[in-house]
């Protein structure tokens, strides 16, 4: 029996594997696509152009097994073509290059009577247009010819594929696919998926919505930078029933299409970032199944935050309202935001103060802070107070963005028990305080920026614990200490270090300390790192950017430094006491900024290898010529600083083959000869600084093509010549100083219509003649005018009232500054702008709170007329000069308008009258100068005036009274008038004195004789009671002289 049951087995083994090896056979014979099948693909092979690799596994007559197509098992036709391109064309270009597909597509694809599926895209077709042969695919259900290079207008046969469930058209950036109606999509009755991104629908009509609504199936919908615009509308009930996903991001469209959507209770996901929306409508947070909104970046769009957010929201994840206009606070509600994952508020008006204590969290299955919560974004607001302690609960927090506020207060020690956390940005606030050290316990931190706050104390020595650091930020504090290499121990994945602008740090390493890390961006400014240059530094192959400005290095730069600058395309050595002789030629990297001023450099100037974008060699011993070659070596550099060295002989003509100039700044030096013409082809030009130097010769005519133009210095030279004409083209011109030369001929009328833009006008010292042009008024941005010392004539213009900047008080400074502002770490390169104004009697030079100066001064002319009351209405002026010139009249009373004023000198002019007794309540009034005019009368020597001395009123021989020794004749008047006042009321009061005690001794005389006499006993019991009154009054004159011959010896003993 047993030998019966194993051969049975035996025999059921053989029967199985024989109907497998058939089975097998019929299978494989069945995967055979169909001949006509394979003859397509084929003909589709050859109208293709491809690398030799592409097509390589089409090989034999089994289609099915080749790459990218798919078979129908039971039919052996092929169903599937999927020729896409794998690979990102942002970041694999050679991989993406060999399986490229370009060329025409074969109208072949017709002959794949079962073709369900076809994908050609990210390939490149070279702006053909979409084959109209699509259309008649009538089985087709999937359809992605996206990022594929198609243009044109979309063949409107695409609605016959009435079986087409996803269609994907999404263009390239720059493509043109176009459309101008939707009404053929009305045949895509199975549709559920519509992706048309940055496909150009600007011309669609306004029922596009309408069309949309007859899709049935449609569940996804993304319409991303279309151009669609304006309202939306529809024109029958919603019947998006299936609708889940709509993005529809950089468009143009209104809050009426968020009207719409409130109405789909299907939704999940809502991407409509971008577009000009400015409301949202009630009911939006009530969608029950909405997981995702995003509404980023509508500027117009308003509402107050803690309305929005009090309810609702049930099912909400991601939650992105950032750059909008969105103001009030943060609800304690937000609590109850169970499922949220991802909150950015970012870039917004919010207020007050983060929620102390979050409502709401009953309500979830757990009772812990936003269980979920993974990034919390709040930066650029104006929130305000101490940081919640709270964000420390927030177990799953990964990225915290509190940047931009104005928080206050200390940083929460509990932040470090997120050990989730990989960002934390609390940068730009007012934090105080110490940095916590358990923020170094944070093991997954990759992101950490503290800067641009008030913390003080030490850098914790936790944080040489983040080993995940990749970014390290605490710049711009008031942070002390020592920074050891335990600071650094196991920073090994450092690429960023921002540690400029904490002036009590001080690096102390071993000369032999190799840094964990190579670092890409290292910044040390302000910090003291000398007096030798860090030898460390020459381990860092990787550095790119370096600052070590202002670091009390005071050695020269040693060789092996040259090796690393060649990879730097930003170095920052200013402000120390380098020194020694560069090398020539300097080695640096192409396009570089390069700031080498305030040191101790000297030797000729050295010239890049190759060429950089900004050269600073301000400030240092530099001597010898500019070189000759410096166009022909650095041709595209912007910005070049070699002021304020020992910089001889001419400006080279090869300075103008760098047509890229933004800034020439070659001030306080020695250079000769004229101004090269060449500069004309710098047509870039905004700033050209040649002031303080030996330049001669006229100013050429042809730098009146710079238009763009807008600080112009060339004061403190021997330039002569007449304005040139041209200068009228200069219309972006601010600033102009021409002052300290010896330029001649009239000021322009021109001048005020030419330079709309002008707030510096600066023609001091010089030859000038001629008569103030009442043009001048035009010049409406105008706050310094300096003609003084010139031959100017004639009466002041009362058209100079109408200064409108000067008509203004001014107290918010701004800072005036030209120059490359690049997102490159630091800033950039600028120019700041600067100018010597004469004030109080000083030259006082200008510079950051420029702005803020407001003043005239036409002193040391030949100018006549009336003082022009026109200027009492400059309500912002600080300096008014008007001295030395012919001017007569009186100061008016309303110069007491003039409530900004500084500083006031008219002197040595024909001005008469009386000193307006209003000049008293000018109250800012520190120098005043009326001297060597012909005012008379009393000095108002009340409130302001009471501050200065006679030197003020010196040489008016008609004034009188304090401070001058001079007292006026009222004066003395009113004094005799009130001693021979006094006199008489003396003798008055005499005569009634002495008449009144003669009669008083008379009375106190005869009225007793008269009583005691009339009666005896009277007499006797009145010189009874004098008796009395004399014998008790010499014995009281004895008792107190005993007592004082005691007290007397009593004092004696004592000593």
């Amino acid at each position: 029996m047993e030998r019966i049951s194993i051969l049975g087995f035996l025999l059921a083994l053989l029967y199985l594997m024989v109907r497998g090896t058939i089975a097998y056979k019929d299978e494989t014979h069945l995967t055979d696509c169909l001949e006509s099948d394979r003859e397509a693909l084929i003909d589709l092979k050859s109208d293709l152009k491809y690398s030799k690799n592409r097509f390589s596994s089409w090989k034999g007559s089994n289609c099915c097994q080749w790459k990218g197509i798919s078979c129908e098992n039971s039919t052996r036709s092929v169903i599937s073509v999927d020729l896409h391109n794998p690979y990102s064309p942002l970041y694999e270009f050679e991989r993406r290059s060999s399986m490229n597909l370009s060329g025409e597509i074969s109208s072949s694809l017709l002959k794949l009577k079962s073709l369900k599926h076809l994908d050609l895209s990210f390939n490149t077709f070279e702006s053909i247009p979409i084959p109209e042969f699509f259309g008649s695919l009538k089985n087709l259900q999937y359809l992605n010819i996206s990022n594929a290079g198609f243009s044109g207008v979309i063949p409107p046969n695409l609605g016959n594929l009435s079986r087409l469930q996803y269609l994907d058209l999404s263009s390239q950036y720059g493509n043109g696919l176009s459309t101008d109606n939707f009404e053929w999509m009305m045949g895509l009755i199975s549709l559920k998926h519509l992706k048309m991104n940055h496909v150009d629908l600007s011309f669609v009509r306004s029922n596009w919505v309408d069309v949309l609504n007859k899709l049935p199936f449609l569940t996804e919908l993304h319409l991303s930078d279309c151009g669609l615009s304006g309202s939306v509308s529809l024109a029958s009930v919603v019947n998006f029933t299936m609708l889940s996903v709509i993005s529809m991001s950089w468009n143009y469209l209104d809050s009426t299409i968020l009207e719409l959507l409130v109405n789909i209770s299907s939704l999940t996901f809502i991407d409509l970032s971008d577009n000009s929306l400015n409301s949202i409508p009630l009911g939006l947070n009530q969608l029950p199944n909405l997981q995702y909104l995003n509404l980023y970046g509508n500027g117009n769009l308003t509402g107050n935050c803690s309305q929005q957010l009090r309810e609702g929201w049930k099912k909400i994840e991601v939650l992105i309202l950032a750059s909008n206009n969105f103001h009030g606070s943060i609800p304690d509600s937000i609590g109850s935001f169970c499922n949220l994952k991802y909150l950015d508020l970012g870039h917004n008006n919010l207020t007050g103060s983060l929620p102390q204590f979050l409502e709401g969290m009953e309500n979830c299955s757990s009772k812990s802070y936003l269980p979920y919560l993974t990034n919390l974004i709040l930066p650029n607001n104006q929130l305000v107070g101490k940081l919640a302690e709270w964000l420390g609960l927030l177990e799953n927090l990964v990225e915290l963005d509190l940047s931009y506020n104005k928080f206050e207060g200390l940083i929460p020690a509990s932040l470090g028990a997120l050990s989730n956390l990989e960002s934390l940005k609390l940068n730009n606030n007012s934090l105080q305080g110490p940095i916590p050290a358990t923020l170094g316990s944070l093991q997954h931190l990759s992101d950490m920026w503290l800067g641009t706050n008030q913390l003080n104390g030490t850098l914790p020595d936790s944080f040489g614990q983040l080993s995940e650091l990749l970014y390290l930020e605490v710049s711009f504090n008031s942070l002390t200490g020592i920074l050891s290499a335990e600071h650094f121990s196991k920073l090994s994945k450092l690429k960023h270090l921002y540690m400029q602008s904490n002036s009590g740090f001080n690096l102390n390493v071993n000369s032999s300390w190799i840094p964990p890390f190579q670092i890409w961006d290292l910044a040390f400014g302000s910090c003291s790192l000398g007096p030798s240059f860090p030898a460390w530094l020459q381990s860092q192959k990787e550095l790119v950017s370096l600052d070590f400005s202002n670091t009390s290095i005071s050695s020269p730069i040693p060789n092996w430094f040259w090796n690393l600058s060649s990879n730097l395309d930003f170095l920052n050595l200013s402000l120390n006491h380098l020194h020694g002789q560069l090398p020539n030629p300097l080695n640096v990297y192409q396009y570089a900024l390069i700031d080498f001023s305030s040191n101790l450099f000297e030797g000729p100037i050295p010239l890049p290898t190759k060429t950089i974008d900004s050269l600073d060699f301000s400030n240092n011993n530099f001597s010898g010529p500019i070189p000759p070659s410096i166009g022909e070596s650095i041709p595209g550099l912007r910005v070049l600083s070699l002021s304020g060295n020992q910089i001889t002989g001419v400006i080279p003509a090869s300075i103008g083959d760098i047509s890229g100039f933004d800034i020439i700044h070659l001030s306080w030096n020695s250079l000769t000869g004229s101004i090269p013409s060449t500069i004309i082809n710098c047509p870039a030009l905004r700033v050209l600084d040649l002031g303080n130097n030996d330049l001669s010769g006229r100013i050429p005519e042809q730098l009146g093509q710079l238009k763009w133009l807008q600080s112009l210095h060339m004061e403190n030279n021997k330039l002569s010549g007449e304005l040139p004409s041209s200068f009228q083209n200069l219309s972006s011109l601010e600033t102009l100083d021409l002052s300290y030369n010896r330029l001649s001929g009239n000021i322009p009328t021109w001048i005020g219509a030419a330079f709309m833009g002008l707030k510096i006008l600066n023609l001091r010292s010089n030859g000038f003649s001629g008569s103030l042009p009442s043009e001048l008024s035009y010049l409406r941005s105008l706050h310094v005018l300096d003609l003084a010392q010139n031959n100017l004539t004639g009466s002041i213009p009362p058209t100079l009232g109408g200064l409108k900047a000067m008509t203004q008080e001014k107290h918010i400074n701004q800072f005036v500054l030209y120059g490359t502002f690049q997102g490159r770490r630091y800033g950039g390169q600028y120019y700041e702008e600067s100018l010597v104004v004469n004030m109080k009697g000083q030259r006082l030079e200008y510079t950051r709170t420029l702005s803020l100066v407001t003043s005239i001064d036409l002193s040391g002319n030949n100018l006549s007329g009336e003082f022009p009351e026109a200027i009492t209405e400059l309500f912002g002026l600080v300096a008014l000069n008007l001295s030395r010139n012919h001017i007569t009249g009186q100061i008016p009373e309303s110069i007491s308008r003039l409530k900004e004023l500084l500083s006031l000198d008219l002197s040595s002019n024909k001005l008469f009258g009386t000193i307006p007794s209003s000049m008293a309540s000018l109250s800012f009034l520190g120098s005043l100068n009326l001297s060597n005019n012909n005012f008379s009368g009393k000095i108002p020597f009340t409130g302001q005036m009471t501050t200065f001395d006679e030197l003020a009123f010196d040489g008016n021989p008609g004034l009188c009274g304090a401070p001058l020794v001079e007292k006026c004749q009222d004066e003395d008047s009113d004094k005799e008038h009130s001693t021979g006042t006094d006199e008489n009321d003396n003798h008055f009061i005499d005569r009634w004195f002495y008449l009144s005690v003669g009669l008083g001794f008379a009375a106190g005389i005869l009225v007793p004789y008269f009583v005691l006499v009339s009666r005896k006993s009277w007499c006797d019991a009145y010189w009874n009671i004098v008796d009395e009154i004399i014998d008790k009054t010499f014995w009281l004159r004895r008792r107190r002289r005993r007592r004082a011959a005691t007290y007397t010896r009593s004092q004696g003993r004592r000593q």
